[in-house]
């Protein structure tokens, strides 16, 4: 069942309609970083106790559905700046 219905929301009044965890002021982006930096999940909802493991679990979820600002289509890879597209 997809988390991103429920738990990521755009509202053009909360983080000038970025895509953010249940209206808070936590953008699915502030998530990605603090995962990309090597926080583990349980060190992020001990820091935003607000946030549930779900939240964490629809950012990654987005941030992989095509069509997100996030996601990359297959023509765009350039092989010279991602070693994973010359594995393909």
């Amino acid at each position: 069942m997809s988390l991103l219905s429920e738990r990521i929301t755009m509202n053009p009044d909360v983080v000038h309609g970025r895509p953010a965890v249940r209206d808070t002021r936590i953008r699915v982006s502030d998530v990605l970083s603090l995962l990309a930096a090597g926080s583990s999940e349980a060190e992020i909802l001990e820091d935003y106790p607000y946030l549930e493991a779900d939240d964490i679990r629809a950012c990654l979820e987005y941030a992989a559905a095509p069509g997100t600002l996030f996601s990359t289509p297959d023509r765009a890879c350039d092989s010279s700046l991602t070693p994973s597209c010359r594995q393909r």
